[in-house]
């Protein structure tokens, strides 16, 4: 940030919640209305495009020259980290995808992907159900959406017939059709083991055996299907395995119960990812579908409802009392009251004044309101929270990383180990075949990694979502669990401890003008300026109904301050350390301004003595002191670290309790938080351009919500309600976090070790066995789900 002749920075900060990737947001390509329903092409939810028409499933614009091309996605996984721009010979398609349980089939999901022949990327974006692919251009996208039919998922245009087919049938019916679809399978399952139950063995043997083939088509259809998509050791083949073997044994009822008790698993993973995902749903929601356009005409004004997708920058829209805003709009009426709490957190309703820019998905509490638009179609507030979400989401912690790379030769190596628990005994010292075969079979059961692979995602998305409803985002498991280990927390200054808005509070006369003519001298040369200390002056001069003149001849003095010329007349308004004639009394007058935490420019006319001192303060937040000390409470050290001079430094932290650097250019804050990272881990939270490299140097950098793009960028989380109050919160989160994934991994592996013995030992059977992985399953979840009620 560049600084002014005041020694501040006359630029003014662009404000916004976040800002959206922008290798996301400039070519993520989206299927057209028209595409046909075989494709699965998808307006995406989170509207980050308007359709162009054409009918294709291309790129809205060729990716970057020069654009570094990533290998091949069928070479290896998808790799960790936000999803890289398309490259030049690839273009942009996205689905969405229907039937996901846990982020293990999103996985498959790319496995399957990434097998088809030009596919250079596949990305599966779980927290918002996106698919993301990379196609070489002129490439047809229907081998991406039969290979994820394939591989046993839906995508959403494949369920469109089936929907309309819904609407022309009674709702009863249709509400019937829904359920029979998700639970029949288990419920028909269940009945037919229930009255082979009641029946005799000679009756009701046939009837198990009926009943397990019943339930073990679609698994062992879905079994198939993974493995000819790349994925051979899917749970569903290792309960094909086990069902099968139990028929080979005489085991039907064992057979048929371990498949009901895999429904339901499967079914409780189902619930489990909605209710982490049902913060992000919430976000999608709160745009709404349609807005009220106002458009003049020779005839008069126009009211015309229109799809949201179809505003652009500079349509007047109206909202009625009760009503969410479509896009980011600027306040065009004098006063208006917004509930921002789905975005902020904020319970309390924001009063917004003519001029004021107002987040999409804001809610007008009191009365209609007339707004200008100034967002692009899927470029605002809440579409660029959704696009972090989606590249916070490939952030994995390291924990989640290490979890799936065991999670890959876990499952192969209890198959091997079954097997040879099948052979050894019965070759080696002559035992039985039938009790070992079922032992192997128990042990493929316990080699299911469902509960472990689901113990840190559904801890993580969970916590993240948790956040996200409170106010706070967290770009991913990466920097939630950073964000637990550290130690010291350093505070920019202006607009991070301060409101970043600095009132005029001192007008010293230093000769026989009046205060109100020299406040109106300053505030004139100082017009037009959008540094807030320039427009603190003019404000103040405002305030006071003084009526400025027209200055000539205005310009900056590089490091010195501004100048114009009034009535023929130059004058200097200039930072004190820039005036050469001031004499004791003036510097003591000064110094005891600068202790009080006031920041000090003098009024001036070249080669004479000063005319004024101008104090002006910044205000300390209300809630600085109250954050700061929940920080101390949970041992964590503050530091301030500010370019503004000593003496303001030490008065404001020292009204806060904290340790203070000042006098600090951007490459003196890296410097900085580098010394302090040599002994402890420090995180940086501001929210200026100047803070953006001292965020990236620290361990996790934390932006205040109203701050600019590039910190916003930047930072591994964000303030989005833009109060500090929200940082200890966020902190505590991610500790309960961290600590719920220790609890998951213990229960899931804990589990699997007492019952890999005991089937071992033959204690405990198949149905135990999964029964043992769907509790494991069941209780990970749960205790993942005690997060989404953490405040």
């Amino acid at each position: 940030m560049s600084k002014s002749c005041c020694g501040h920075s006359h630029a003014a900060p662009i404000k916004g919640i976040v800002k959206a990737a922008p290798h996301e947001h400039q070519h993520d390509s989206h299927c057209c209305d028209n595409a046909s329903p075989t494709q699965g092409c998808q307006r995406q939810t989170s509207r980050d495009h308007q359709e162009h028409g054409t009918g294709e499933c291309t790129g809205d614009e060729d990716p970057p020259a020069g654009a570094k091309s990533p290998p091949p996605a069928h070479h290896a996984h998808a790799p960790d980290g936000p999803l890289p721009a398309p490259t030049q010979d690839s273009r942009r398609h996205s689905w969405q995808v229907l039937g996901m349980d846990c982020p293990s089939c999103a996985r498959k999901i790319e496995t399957a992907v990434s097998r088809v022949e030009g596919v250079t990327q596949a990305r599966v974006l779980f927290a918002t159900e996106k698919l993301v692919v990379d196609l070489a251009p002129g490439l047809s996208p229907d081998p991406v959406t039969a290979a994820v039919l394939a591989a046993g998922f839906q995508l959403k245009g494949n369920t469109q017939a089936i929907k309309a087919d819904d609407k022309q049938r009674s709702p009863w019916l249709a509400t019937l059709g829904n359920l029979f679809s998700k639970y029949g399978q288990p419920l028909s399952l269940a009945a037919l083991m229930g009255i082979a139950a009641l029946l005799p063995d000679t009756l009701g043997k046939p009837l198990f055996v009926l009943a397990t083939l019943w339930g073990l088509w679609p698994v062992a259809r879905k079994a198939w299907a993974l493995t000819q998509s790349g994925s051979p050791f899917a749970i569903e083949t290792l309960m094909t395995v086990a069902a099968v073997g139990a028929l080979f044994l005489g085991e039907t009822a064992e057979a048929a119960m371990v498949l009901l008790l895999f429904m339901l698993g499967e079914h409780l993973e189902s619930y489990a990812a909605g209710r982490a995902r049902a913060g992000v749903s919430a976000l999608m929601a709160l745009v709404p579908d349609k807005a009220l356009r106002l458009r003049k005409t020779p005839e008069g004004e126009l009211r015309e409802e229109v799809a949201a997708e179809q505003l652009r920058p500079g349509d007047l829209v109206e909202i009625a009392p009760g009503a969410r805003l479509p896009a980011d709009a600027v306040l065009l009426d004098p006063l208006g009251a917004f509930d921002e709490s789905a975005l902020t957190g904020e319970s309390i309703p924001v009063e917004r004044r003519r001029g004021d820019r107002v987040p999409a998905g804001s809610l007008a509490a009191d009365r209609v309101l007339r707004l200008e638009v100034v967002s692009e179609p899927g470029h605002n507030a809440i579409d660029r929270i959704l696009h972090l979400i989606e590249e916070a989401e490939s952030q994995r912690a390291p924990i989640e990383r290490f979890i799936d790379r065991f999670s890959r030769w876990y499952t192969p190596a209890m198959m091997l180990i079954a097997l040879l628990v099948m052979l050894v005994p019965p070759l080696a010292f002559g035992q039985a075949w039938d009790p070992w075969i079922y032992r192997a079979l128990a042990l493929l059961l316990i080699g299911c990694p469902c509960a472990l692979v689901i113990s840190t995602p559904a801890a993580v998305t969970s916590a993240l979502a948790a956040a996200t409803r409170q106010g706070a985002l967290i770009k991913g498991g990466a920097a939630l669990e950073r964000l637990t280990h550290i130690d010291t927390v350093a505070f920019d200054k202006t607009g991070t401890l301060t409101l970043g808005k600095p009132q005029l509070t001192d007008v010293i006369a230093l000769n026989d003008r009046g205060e109100d003519a020299l406040l109106a001298l300053a505030a004139t040369i100082e017009q037009g300026s959008h540094h807030p200390l320039a427009k603190a002056i003019v404000a103040a001069a405002g305030e006071r109904g003084l009526s400025l003149a027209a200055a000539q001849a205005l310009r900056a003095l590089p490091g010195m301050g501004v100048e114009g010329r009034i009535d023929g007349t130059l004058w200097q308004l200039l930072a004190p350390s820039r005036v050469a004639a001031l004499d004791a009394a003036v510097q003591a007058r000064i110094a005891t301004l600068e202790q009080q935490g006031k920041t000090v420019v003098v009024l001036a006319q070249p080669d004479t003595a000063p005319a004024a001192l101008l104090a002006l303060r910044d205000q300390i937040r209300p809630e600085a002191a109250v954050a700061l000390r929940e920080l101390s409470e949970l041992g964590l050290k503050s530091i301030m670290l500010t370019g503004d001079n000593p003496r303001v430094a030490e008065a404001i932290a020292t009204e806060l309790g904290m340790g203070w650097r000042a006098g600090l250019l951007p490459q003196g804050k890296v410097e900085e938080i580098a010394r302090l990272a040599e002994t402890q881990r420090v995180a940086m939270i501001g929210d200026g351009i100047n803070d953006a490299p001292a965020m990236k140097r620290a361990s996790i950098g934390i932006a205040m919500g109203g701050g600019t793009d590039v910190a916003l960028e930047t930072a591994d989380a964000a303030l989005t309600h833009n109060q500090l109050g929200g940082l200890a919160a966020m902190i505590r989160l991610s500790r309960a976090a961290l600590a719920n994934i220790h609890q998951n991994i213990a229960l899931a592996l804990g589990l699997k070790a007492i019952f890999l013995v005991t089937s071992l030992l033959g204690i405990t059977g198949l149905w135990i066995a999964v029964l043992a992985d769907t509790g494991a399953t069941a209780l990970v979840t749960a205790n993942a789900l005690r997060l989404l009620r953490k405040r």
